[in-house]
């Protein structure tokens, strides 16, 4: 039977150096390799940076719900959260051909997270609030 690693935070920014050492203690143990390590994390930190700043406009009285679990080949990590409602299909792709200089600040969030991770999906329920799901191949 697969264990689930869990924790929960409170939305607050200094809370994500707790959970980047939270993802890599469950990559540790899942014997990840160093890359791997690296894309759960920096895309994890990604999207609890989100919902810090967009789903709570960075109010630290919300909860932010983490739940790591290997199924298989693939490690599932879900970040659920009961702040405003979400559409990854409303972010547009960043630019990244523009002039460094003039590009616009932010806006690789999504990018990111869909460019490290295998799969990423998002639900929202109007009780249930956000999940989002993000899916990598384990590679040892």
């Amino acid at each position: 039977m697969a264990k689930t690693y869990r924790m929960r935070v409170s939305s607050s920014y200094d809370q994500l150096a707790g959970i980047s050492d939270f993802v890599g203690q469950v990559c540790s143990e899942l014997k990840l390799d160093e890359w791997s390590t690296y894309a759960m994390r920096m895309a994890v930190d990604e999207a609890c940076t989100n919902v810090i700043k967009y789903a709570y406009d960075e109010q630290a009285d919300g909860t932010i719900l983490l739940s790591c679990c290997q199924k298989n080949d693939e490690l599932v990590v879900t970040i659920h959260d009961h702040g405003r409602a979400f559409d990854p299909q409303a972010v547009p792709p960043p630019d990244l051909a523009g002039e460094l200089l003039n590009r616009k600040e932010g806006g690789l969030g999504m990018f990111l997270m869909r460019l490290l991770m295998d799969r990423v999906s998002y639900r929202f329920h109007h009780t249930k609030g956000n999940v989002l799901t993000m899916t990598k191949r384990l590679c040892r």
